[in-house]
């Protein structure tokens, strides 16, 4: 049996991915992990390690969703989980993704995924703190709250992908295995 891991998401669009990378381009002084404006997406459900063989009906499944195209504004930096300990920096989304989300997990219910239980909140990552020197953790927490309220556009969402994520050392190669259309 072949394992696939798998998530389901919403790519962004080419255009923003200049923007992203100037964004990033604000931490150049701290030693992140950034992520390739390229891979930067929202993830709808991280399904993990998925057999094979029920690619198809996963696909099947997404297939089901009745939900119309809705634009989404990207805005507001944040961390998880709080500024003095951040792993994660974050760029809010704000858009109809609570009652996609709810469908995406209504339609994947036969499969016994993990159901998210803590609420969904819509972001992109862009980077990963593995180490914050303390001597850099005031200018860290000043660039924070300058970039808090960045605005950067909006986008529309008309389509979810099943994406497949394959890591390697030099980071992870995503591939759509489906798409599906809103309308």
């Amino acid at each position: 049996m072949v394992l696939v891991r798998t998530f389901v998401a919403v790519d962004l669009p080419e255009e923003m991915h200049s923007k992203l990378a100037h964004v990033q381009s604000r931490f150049d002084g701290f030693k992140f992990k950034f992520v390739d404006p390229a891979l930067v997406h929202i993830t709808m459900k991280f399904l993990g390690e998925v057999s094979e063989d029920k690619i198809n009906d996963i696909s099947k499944a997404l297939d089901e969703i009745t939900y119309a195209p809705f634009e989404v504004s990207l805005h507001g930096l944040g961390v998880f989980p709080k500024p003095k300990f951040a792993k994660v920096i974050w760029l809010g989304c704000e858009g109809n993704f609570e009652e996609l989300h709810k469908q995406i997990e209504t339609s994947l219910s036969p499969f016994d995924f993990t159901a998210d239980t803590h609420g969904f909140n819509a972001h992109v990552t862009l980077a990963r703190v593995k180490y914050l020197p303390k001597k850099k953790k005031e200018d860290f927490l000043h660039l924070l709250e300058e970039l808090k309220d960045l605005e950067l556009g909006t986008m529309q969402v008309d389509a979810i992908r099943l994406k497949k994520s394959t890591l390697t050392p030099e980071g992870p190669v995503y591939e759509t295995l489906h798409e599906v259309r809103l309308k």
